[in-house]
């Protein structure tokens, strides 16, 4: 299965973005609206139309960067949000993306990635993560596809997958999702060491 920047190109070209609820998750705009050093160097993933980019700009964070495989979907950010720090989009493989964060977030990224990648993942977000540093987000609940995306998962699955790089890993069910996925998601929690 070939998920390359074509592939995704070619979903926001047909407008088959499923996965693109219009906003800011709820259980991400809930943990957002708790932090309080604007300071930190946030980077989000995979982050397609980036609503939670936008909220955190929105918000004064001024250290908010986004990695996605397609730049199609930054057109609609800087439309929204035209004054989002261009030099902050990132196209290109998150896998190669250079920087430290203190906050890394989820949303959607993990179940776009073939689930061969997941080890690889895990261990990229730690590279990635200033000494201190967190992943936090959502993930599905739920077995989804095995042939595209999304693929799903459960929280025993993912203890056994990060605990090994992220010993303090948590997942709990989120309280708050949005209606369609309630009952779905899991709030990961995943601090690195200082």
């Amino acid at each position: 299965m070939n998920l390359g920047s074509t592939f995704w190109e070619g979903r926001y070209l047909d407008k088959e973005t499923g996965w693109d609820i219009g906003s800011v998750s709820t259980p991400l705009k809930a943990y957002f609206d708790q932090l309080t050093d604007r300071e930190h160097a946030v980077l989000i993933p995979g982050g397609g139309r980036s609503y939670e980019a936008e909220y955190l700009h929105r918000r004064g964070f001024a250290n908010v960067h986004v990695v996605d495989l397609t730049g199609a979907p930054f057109a609609d950010l800087l439309l929204r949000c035209p004054d989002f720090p261009r030099n902050h989009l990132h196209v290109g493989d998150f896998f190669t993306h250079a920087g430290r964060y203190d906050l890394i977030v989820e949303q959607t990224f993990f179940c776009a990635l073939d689930p061969s990648l997941r080890p690889r993942y895990v261990r990229r977000m730690h590279e990635l993560l200033a000494p201190g540093g967190k992943l936090v987000g959502v993930l599905f609940d739920d077995p989804l596809f095995a042939d595209h995306p999304p693929f799903g998962g459960n929280a025993e699955e993912y203890r056994k997958l990060f605990s090994p790089v992220f010993p303090q890993a948590a997942f709990a069910p989120c309280y708050n999702s949005i209606k369609p996925r309630a009952g779905r998601e899991l709030w990961m929690k995943a601090p690195k060491e200082a």
